[in-house]
């Protein structure tokens, strides 16, 4: 049976899920779709590339995933199809893909517009990329789907700053748990430290953390906890603090995506 999987911002409100599920289920025979999200921010390509690099190596080789964020063809935008550690990618080159991949994909392909020309072209997810994605289950080569380019449109995040004793990182995602990721990964944490003392330093200097645990409930309910997270990225929590108990590390220290985390290291 073959997976397909959608990361899309039109949240469940509407019928726009709907209507793309029902054409991948008319196209596609044994097929699983997966929902991996549809409540990625408005047209938020580094939201929607968090959630995808995060996951899709979970899932079985030959899953094909739909990105349908921010998914319209312009004259600098093309629409591709990758393939990649044996996963298949169909979305826009917005540059959400460069966010994914730490090295070149494996093959990129530019969609043939012109085969799709008949097809509406206000609704890319559904009437162009379930088309390829059905293409792809058939085990049509991917080669035969557009032509070839040699890389992706590059969109450029924040980058966590280095000096002797300190790193400058942003917040750069916030969970539904109210969990702060950082931008400050575990290797450039672990070289700047060397085994010395540190304090990671919130938005409010009165609110500091001096030891990174390995899980929340290391800590008891209700403390603030930092911790390399499944991404390999520094992570701030309150273990357990949701709404309705307490909240979460983002509204009890009152910080928003982009906000600065500061780890001072002893000299």
């Amino acid at each position: 049976m073959r997976i397909v999987t959608l990361i899309t911002d039109m949240g469940n409100k509407d019928y726009y899920v709907a209507s793309i599920k029902g054409a991948i289920y008319s196209k596609m025979k044994e097929v699983l779709v997966v929902d991996i999200s549809h409540e990625i921010r408005p047209f938020d390509i580094a939201h929607a590339s968090y959630v995808l690099k995060n996951c899709y190596k979970d899932f079985p080789v030959g899953t094909i995933h739909i990105l349908g964020v921010n998914p319209e063809e312009t004259e600098h935008v093309k629409h591709i199809v990758i393939q990649h550690e044996g996963h298949f990618f169909i979305g826009a080159d917005n540059g959400l893909f460069s966010l994914v991949f730490n090295e070149a994909p494996e093959h990129i392909y530019e969609i043939d517009a012109n085969d799709y020309l008949h097809l509406s072209q206000s609704f890319p997810t559904k009437n162009i990329f379930v088309e390829v994605a059905s293409k792809l289950s058939r085990n049509i080569s991917i080669a035969t789907l557009g032509k070839k380019v040699t890389q992706l449109n590059r969109r450029h995040l924040f980058r966590a700053t280095v000096e002797a004793n300190v790193i400058k990182g942003t917040v750069s995602y916030i969970d539904a748990y109210g969990n702060l990721i950082t931008n400050i990964n575990k290797e450039t944490f672990e070289e700047v430290a060397n085994g010395r003392s540190f304090k990671i330093y919130l938005t409010r200097a009165d609110y500091t953390i001096s030891k990174i645990h390995k899980k929340y409930s290391e800590v008891p309910e209700g403390e603030k906890v930092a911790i390399f997270s499944n991404s390999g990225f520094l992570e701030i929590a309150i273990n357990k603090g949701v709404d309705g108990s307490g909240g979460g590390a983002n509204k009890l220290f009152g910080i928003k995506l982009n906000d600065t985390i500061t780890v001072e290291f002893s000299e």
